[in-house]
């Protein structure tokens, strides 16, 4: 018998097992594909070509993790993305460096208002961003609890909203509700700057950026940190899938087990408590306690059954929203893009691409998606890997990753080969627009819907963060209220995804927790 089973091998459910097995448990991972990583892996679909699959950059990684688990000795390496590039409609540009003063220079050309703006901007969120990061690691309290335990915790809640000082905690309630056009409206005049920032807050969520609570997603991945510096992104050298490698490589170790090729079918449950899972093979694995990794509607639904769960609580995981609106589109590329705007090989070419001209633009998109088709107008968020890290290609030879926003999981007529490529043709002719050489210079693509990501990496409805990053499935109420804390009605067995807080990207922060959570009550 082991201490603990993890099931699934994603980043979050390699660092509870590194963290439980640094603590001396004896920790089994099982994960059901033949490598490591969830969605944070790297792959070489076509013969030379390495891409990143899915996640695709990094920088939300909690640096306490990279500190605690000594990533950077088991090969870990963020290669910092140096510019974010929007080409404009109008053959114009807006770019946004990581230097100051050119930076000042870019915006002053377009709004000499908001270049005085930025920098004040740029505070506040850096602010909100310090704000809430004591706030990732917290185990969430119940407030409706009247446990000492639970006190305790609303009580250093307390202390830590009281801290802020009332201006601070004004400035965090309007992210917390506000939408992320409304919320840039009150900053901003450059439509190109207003809809490029305001596309992080609609990243993976089914909304536009005129819904409320979106402001919120801007401020979750403003939260990106590389080396003390938020809001600074970064491409992991050998793609994403060496976050999770060097996660792995931690938890060894410190002695956990790792096993490939492993599904898990079900968890044992006997008299209202965990006992261990039974693999697809009918292999039956003992535990002291078990944590899931996967999504809360894959972990109750599915791995447990709703026959050991109480009613009520069954009825919320229903309701928790999962809705899956990405897509990818993978391309291994000839020669680079030429885009237009700004022609020939240069700097901005090795940070990210926005095609994201205005909020009506981002709008639009949504409006689409909404009513069950993917958008004919996505906004893409592009960059080539190949050109921070010469290794993820063939000499002469670049990869190109596409982030696709809308592509709803609830497609009208379901999602189909034919659709699939429908899809990925859209996203082509929009970039193309931009750099008209891209069609000529493609060789291999990949196109992925949010049904490929479901059926690969089993993200119940594609979505990449096991469910919406809405108020409403925050904190205290992720999955569910009264089970926020990585518990569950099952004794013995707990949760560790980012369906928990605080959420999702290739953070880590709720393995961490779950880890705490679980050593703090003795497992």
């Amino acid at each position: 018998m082991v201490d603990a089973i993890i099931i699934g091998g994603g980043h979050n459910g390699l660092v509870c097992a590194a963290y439980l097995a640094r603590a001396g448990k004896k920790v089994l991972v099982l994960e059901r594909r033949e490598r490591v990583g969830g969605a944070a892996l790297t792959e070489e679909v076509f013969p030379g070509f390495r891409f990143s699959v899915f996640s695709y950059v990094g920088s939300l990684l909690r640096p306490e993790i990279v500190r605690e688990l000594e990533l950077a000795r088991h090969g870990l390496q963020i290669l910092p993305l140096e510019s974010t590039l929007t080409p404009l409609p109008n053959g114009d540009y807006l770019a946004q460096w990581s230097d100051p003063d050119r930076n000042r220079r870019e915006l002053a050309r377009h709004s000499p208002r908001d270049a005085e703006a930025y920098d004040e901007f740029g505070r506040l969120m850096h602010e909100m961003a310090r704000a809430v990061k004591p706030l990732l690691g917290m185990i969430p309290p119940d407030p409706a609890s009247l446990a000492p335990r639970e006190l305790l915790g609303l009580a250093r809640l307390g202390r830590t909203l009281r801290s802020l000082g009332a201006e601070k905690f004004h400035a965090l309630a309007k992210l917390l509700t506000m939408s992320s056009a409304d919320y840039l409206d009150e900053w901003f005049e450059c439509e190109a700057l207003k809809a490029t920032k305001a596309a992080s807050g609609i990243i993976g969520t089914l909304a536009g950026p005129r819904s409320p609570g979106t402001a919120y997603v801007l401020l979750h991945h403003y939260m990106g940190e590389i080396d003390g510096v938020f809001r600074a992104w970064g491409f992991a050298k050998g793609g994403n899938g060496s976050v999770s490698e060097a996660i792995a490589g931690a938890a060894r170790s410190f002695g956990a087990q790792i096993r490939t090729n492993a599904p898990v079918a079900r968890v044992l449950v006997a008299g209202g408590r965990a006992k261990g899972v039974a693999l697809e093979s009918g292999e039956e694995i003992a535990a002291k306690l078990v944590v899931s990794g996967a999504d809360p509607r894959c972990t109750f639904l599915g791995l447990v059954g709703e026959k050991h769960l109480p009613a009520d609580f069954v009825q919320a995981i229903r309701r928790y929203r999962l809705r899956g609106s990405s897509g990818k589109v993978n391309l291994a590329l000839a020669e680079l893009p030429d885009f237009t705007c700004l022609p020939g090989k240069g700097p901005h070419l090795r940070g990210a691409i926005s095609i994201s001209p205005s909020i009506e633009y981002l709008e639009r998109a949504y409006d689409e998606a909404k009513y069950g088709e993917f958008s004919r107008r996505p906004y893409l968020d592009v960059i080539l890997p190949s050109m921070i890290d010469p290794s993820m290609a063939p000499p002469g030879r670049h990869v190109m990753s596409i982030f696709v926003q809308y592509a709803p999981y609830h497609l009208n007529g379901g999602w189909t080969d034919a659709r699939r490529e429908a899809f990925g043709d859209t996203v082509i002719d929009t970039l193309a627009e931009y750099a008209p050489n891209l069609k000529a210079a493609i060789l291999h693509r990949q196109v992925i819907t949010p049904a490929d990501i479901e059926r690969i990496v089993g993200l119940s409805e594609g979505n990449i963060f096991q469910g919406e990053l809405s108020l409403e499935q925050m904190f205290f109420l992720r999955p569910a209220p009264a089970w926020a804390n990585y518990r569950t009605p099952i004794r013995g067995l707990y949760q560790c995804g980012a369906g928990t807080h605080p959420g999702g990207g290739v953070m880590g922060a709720s393995g961490r927790n779950a880890a705490r959570a679980i050593l703090r009550e003795g497992g």
